[in-house]
């Protein structure tokens, strides 16, 4: 099955990683758009059958230093609520559809990193993508920030939580989701994001100085459970293109 899948990415290290891996396997058809090096959304977007969109350094509200926010909160709200095409959002890529479809972005308290577990709600049972998943799992988070002020839209339904972030997973109507943690990652991951600046005061503010090596040898221990996730939600992507 070849479809066209755009890539929206904010630093060239934040891509779909092991989701990247299996598209690539499968012949899907690949458009990256690296919006940090002012590279430009198409504004035809109906070739695309599906959308996903990455984390990164910068905030949704830094719209002043990143003016490019503007244009893609615009295009993924057309993707999503026009065209109603499969969209899957990724921690900031998460927060930016939260936004699109009326959260409130706000600073987490504590930030939440490290390989913790996420609670699959009730809802899950009934979802396309998540249903088979077990009712918890293990996670890399790595966030400062979370979507809030969903309740109000009869048309987002949480699937997935922790003590901290109740919107670990959302759904706008059965088509986009926003994944809060990062199902994508793969082996080299936490050491190559512990290189950016943001990310490594992030882990040393929270965890202690020193803490990539321990942060990464944690991933590792369950990095075949979580590409499994990854694998499992990348094949039933795929129902919905």
């Amino acid at each position: 099955m070849s479809k066209n899948i755009i890539i929206l990415q904010h630093i060239p290290i934040e891509t779909p990683g092991y989701i990247l891996d299996l598209m690539i396997k499968d012949g899907m058809k690949l458009t990256t758009i690296e919006l940090d090096e002012g590279e430009n959304i198409p504004e035809d977007l109906n070739e695309f059958d599906g959308m996903f969109c990455m984390g990164g350094p910068m905030d949704t509200w830094m719209e002043e230093a990143y003016p490019w926010l503007i244009d893609e909160k615009e295009k993924i709200k057309h993707f999503v609520m026009d065209l109603k095409k499969p969209f899957l959002g990724f921690c900031l890529g998460c927060q930016l559809l939260g936004e699109v479809v009326g959260g409130k972005v706000v600073k987490t308290q504590p930030p939440e990193i490290g390989v913790l577990d996420i609670e699959m709600q009730d809802a899950c049972k009934q979802d396309k993508l998540f249903s088979s998943y077990s009712p918890k799992i293990k996670a890399l988070q790595w966030h400062s920030y979370e979507v809030q002020n969903l309740e109000h839209n009869p048309n987002v339904t949480v699937l997935a939580s922790s003590p901290i972030t109740k919107y670990q997973i959302f759904k706008y109507q059965n088509h986009a989701y926003g994944i809060q943690f990062h199902i994508e990652i793969k082996n080299d991951t936490v050491s190559q994001w512990g290189c950016v600046p943001e990310y490594e005061k992030a882990l040393n503010d929270t965890l202690g100085e020193g803490a990539l090596n321990k942060f990464d040898k944690e991933a590792q221990s369950s990095m075949s459970s979580m590409n499994a996730n990854a694998e499992q939600l990348y094949n039933n992507y795929k129902s919905l293109l």
